[in-house]
């Protein structure tokens, strides 16, 4: 049985480490992941040995740029177990993507990684504004999704009391926000938008609700629906970030005292930053696609795994010793290219949630036209703002502010609140009906 990763402190007291103490345990971990690996996933076996490299080689931090990437076609191509590093009778849990868009990415779990995943997700709901004796309304999915039963392992170490409502039943959650007073919810910030218009429509004042901290996540958002969300609820509302290929949320956490971008817990993840197209590393501080090294996992090590979320390094603010990362502004494979402008979702709704006409609920369609791709649009009004005189102006004025920020020609159509499909999980914000084109990924 392979040994647990080395214990060199007690790191659950992060915020005590320096720089080079954390820099020491990353470095003891790094070897010990990186020889697991090795010795127990084929796949790591034969890349490591075609590189010409062994697990003796890791001998400083820096060496780890050595090591060939991992992809999300490297676990799919290994389905269902063939990265898992121990054997299955030491399998705790299963947990896996939804396959939409081929065979689904199966992680494991050992109950000293599901030790190690509640341990992440109690210290990242602390750093939300999370305390022992508070009330979770978890609205994170359960089941193969690692969100809800992440957050669910996560609050209960901490101390908290769980409403694990799951997603779905808008009405439902409403009335147990008001009947149970959770202070906490964990929930993507589409379906609180979601939650927002339930509110509404049962003449409810949100900013009367319980609620004090949002923890939101699974999908990019900007600060302009941050600023909606809050106002709304008169809330606090933090980024948590993580990628069932490396453990599930808890991986990074916004602080809910800085709201500056995310402290990535690099006791447990080694990040780094790397050019999109050629794959060479970063400088902190650049911008590119983030790429992160398990250093705990037993069930499931991942060396070099391309996220294809792009984002940049910071220095630590509320945790000296560890970086933030940015809140991620897309992915480099949700990119949208139109007519040779490259742009994201999350552009769209920060031009969208600038007018006070919408309600933040939106779709895009991208379709082509006499050998011309187009962008259309779709945005849903706010109650009270719908007026069928009106909806020329607002269109014309926001797609005026696209084409001068963001550089392209889109046509935006507003349409009445309630039109736009509403979602209980990862919001679908882009259909792409061009020929020839795969379904855009959720």
């Amino acid at each position: 049985m392979a040994p647990r990763y080395p214990l060199p402190g007690a790191t659950d007291r992060i915020e005590s480490l320096s720089r080079d103490a954390l820099a020491a345990i990353q470095l003891e971990r790094l070897k010990w992941s990186v020889r697991h690996a090795y010795e127990n996933v084929p796949l790591y076996h034969d890349r490591l040995d075609r590189a010409g490299l062994h697990p003796d080689h890791i001998a400083q931090l820096s060496d780890l740029r050595r090591l060939p990437f991992t992809t999300k076609a490297d676990l799919r191509d290994t389905y269902p177990f063939g990265m898992f590093a121990v054997p299955q009778e030491r399998i705790a849990r299963i947990h896996g993507s939804s396959g939409t868009t081929g065979k689904p990415v199966v992680v494991g779990y050992t109950a000293a990684d599901l030790d190690t995943w509640a341990g992440v997700v109690a210290r990242s709901m602390h750093a939300a504004g999370g305390r022992p004796g508070m009330k979770l309304h978890n609205a994170y999915g359960y089941g193969l999704f690692t969100g809800g039963l992440g957050i669910h392992g996560g609050a209960e170490r901490l101390g908290c009391a769980v409403i694990p409502m799951s997603g779905g039943m808008t009405v439902r959650q409403v009335q147990l926000i008001n009947d149970f007073r959770p202070e906490l919810i964990a929930v993507t910030p589409s379906y609180m938008l979601a939650l927002l218009d339930e509110f509404v429509r049962q003449g409810l004042d949100p900013r009367r609700s319980s609620l004090r901290y949002g923890i939101f996540g699974a999908e990019p958002w900007t600060d302009a629906l941050r600023r909606e969300i809050e106002q709304a609820f008169d809330m606090r509302a933090v980024d948590i970030y993580g990628l069932s290929e490396v453990i599930g949320p808890g991986v990074a956490q916004e602080f809910a005292e800085t709201q500056d971008g995310l402290h990535v817990w690099e006791d447990h993840f080694y990040p780094e930053i790397v050019d999109p197209v050629t794959g060479e590393v970063l400088p902190d501080g650049a911008p590119g696609e983030l790429v992160l090294t398990s250093l705990t996992r037993e069930t499931f090590p991942v060396l070099r795994y391309r996220t294809r979320d792009l984002t940049r390094l910071l220095p630590g603010t509320a945790v000296a010793a560890v970086r933030r990362m940015e809140k991620v502004t897309g992915r480099s494979d949700d990119m949208i290219i139109l007519r040779g402008v490259n742009l994201f979702p999350t552009q769209i709704e920060e031009a969208l949630l600038s007018c006070s006409w919408c309600s933040g609920h939106f779709r895009i369609e991208l379709v082509r036209e006499e050998r011309l791709d187009r962008m259309i649009v779709h945005a849903e009004a706010r109650p009270g703002h719908w007026s069928i005189p009106d909806t020329r102006d607002q269109a014309d004025a926001v797609a005026h502010h696209i084409r001068n920020t963001i550089g392209v020609s889109v046509t935006v159509m507003v349409v009445p609140p309630g039109t736009i499909e509403r979602s209980s999980g990862k919001a679908k914000r882009v259909v792409d009906r061009r020929p020839g084109r795969e379904p855009f990924p959720a």
